[in-house]
This record gives C-alpha cells, sequence and structure tokens, in this order.
C-alpha cells in the first residue's frame, strides 16, 4: 500500500500543478488511499519532493531528479546509507543501521517489495525481518549484500 502510493504521490506530481500538502492528501483520498497530512508529510520527506518557484510567487512540488533516476535508485542509496551490518537467526534477519537510520533502511527495503519478507520492523539502529524461510532469509540477505556493494 505504502509503495502504491509513493509511486502515485510521484504521478500525480509530475503530472499537475500541487502547491499543497492537504491538495495532494485530497487527491490520493478521492483516488481510494487513505491518508493524512502526516502520512503525505512523511512520503514528502522519502521520496525527496521539494517545491519550485512557478512564478507569481507561488510553488508547486516537484520530483528531485540527480544520479538515481529511478525511485528503486533512491531506496538503494537509503540501504547504502545507513546500513552497518546484517546477520540472520533462522528466518530472521537483524540489519543494524547508523543510529537514527533504521526506519528509513527499512522503509527503503519494504519498497523493493522482496516476496519473501513477511514483516519488517524497525527502531533507532536496528532492523528485524520475518522472512518466510530459512532458505529465503538467506536469500534475502544475500540480495542485500549485492545492493550493498554495487
Amino acid at each position: 500500500m505504502k509503495n502504491n502510493r509513493q509511486k502515485r504521490i510521484i504521478e500525480l506530481i509530475e503530472n499537475y500543478e500541487i502547491c499543497t500538502q492537504e491538495e495532494l492528501a485530497e487527491r490520493l483520498k478521492a483516488e481510494g488511499f487513505k491518508v493524512t497530512q502526516a502520512t503525505v508529510s512523511r512520503d514528502i520527506r522519502t521520496l525527496s519532493v521539494y517545491k519550485k518557484a512557478i512564478g507569481d510567487g507561488r510553488q508547486k512540488y516537484a520530483v528531485e531528479k540527480d544520479n538515481d533516476h529511478t525511485l528503486d535508485g533512491k531506496y538503494k542509496r537509503v540501504l547504502r546509507d545507513g546500513f552497518v551490518s546484517i546477520d540472520m537467526a533462522q528466518n530472521i534477519l537483524v540489519i543494524k543501521t547508523v543510529s537514527g537510520m533504521a526506519m528509513a533502511v527499512a522503509a527503503a527495503v519494504d519498497a523493493m517489495n522482496f516476496k519473501e519478507i513477511v514483516g519488517t520492523i524497525a527502531g533507532d539502529d536496528t532492523i528485524m525481518m520475518a522472512i518466510k524461510t530459512v532458505e529465503d532469509t538467506k536469500a534475502v540477505m544475500n540480495k542485500i549484500n549485492r545492493l550493498i556493494s554495487e
């Protein structure tokens, strides 16, 4: 749901002149998303959305375009920037992050939609992921290690 909502936010911002969080929230609600202004605010921060001038002293939301031209690139960058270590215990992965980065890294991993991950919980510097099987846990661990080393 979150990933679909964030993709739709980017589409809306790219296709419409959206000037306020309230306007963005109303468009999302009209499309069936259950959002609050706080949810939209968090999504805007996560997606690196910013405001740019459009004339007459007005501003609209825009999507940051940088070296990582896709949303996946941004998620990989967050994962790399916050990652410290990874370990497994049966079908649970434990990822250690830089202090304060666990939620952002967990959101990035969640957005990558690994089918093996059942759920993710993040604290300040630790993430716990429940994985379907021990074999899947090894596979996810390898995928994350590959993303870190790219």
